[in-house]
């Protein structure tokens, strides 16, 4: 298995902790999106939408979309559950964190991380908090009655959420104010087989 991504991308980073957490093996590709790695013609044979990750699978088959390929791996594993309705919970938390959580602290850090705070983008990137502290402060409610997001076992919803959420701080969002987040971060780190961002 072949993953195209940017490790200090966090839905790449997501794939990647999935990867290792399964004890499954595959290959790193790094892709460097801002030299356009990711619109050459032979990356969009792979996925015709030009972003990263993308999972290319021993028979050639490619999976793009980051929590795609988190409930592809994780399927007949402890990290997705198989009751329907708490399966339906997981999946819930990946929306969240596409549409609630994702646009507003990763663009955040995206503009200060990757791009070094432009001034054409510093009210956009002041606008983004709001939003980013909601998502937060949902989470913390959640975290503050369960061990992890979906209930009591750890599962792909937390490892998507814990992507970006343990860098947050690059976008501008203090963690301080979320003790139960806190706790979940370093619970997830406490995993025997958990890797790094960067390792």
């Amino acid at each position: 298995m072949k993953v195209y991504g940017d490790i200090q991308s966090g839905n790449c980073f997501k794939v990647k902790l999935v990867l290792e957490l399964l004890g499954l093996e595959y290959q790193w590709q790094h892709i460097n999106i801002l030299d356009g790695e990711s619109r050459s013609d032979e990356f969009l044979l792979k996925n015709p939408n030009g972003k990263i990750p993308t999972v290319e699978l021993d028979d050639g088959r490619c999976l793009a979309e980051s929590n795609a390929i988190l409930g592809f791996l994780a399927e007949q594993t402890t990290l997705l559950p198989q009751d329907s309705f708490q399966k339906a919970k997981v999946m819930e938390w990946l929306f969240f964190e596409q549409y609630s959580h994702e646009p507003f602290i990763a663009v955040a850090r995206f503009i200060n991380k990757y791009l070094g705070m432009p001034e054409a983008r510093r009210e956009e990137y002041h606008s983004l908090q709001e939003g980013g502290n909601k998502a937060l402060a949902v989470m913390e409610k959640q975290l503050a009655q369960t061990p992890y997001l979906a209930g009591d076992q750890l599962t792909i919803a937390d490892i998507s959420l814990y992507a970006y959420t343990h860098v947050a701080h690059e976008g501008g969002f203090s963690l301080a104010q979320y003790p139960a987040i806190s706790r979940w971060i370093k619970q997830i780190e406490g995993h025997p087989r958990y890797v790094g961002m960067l390792s």
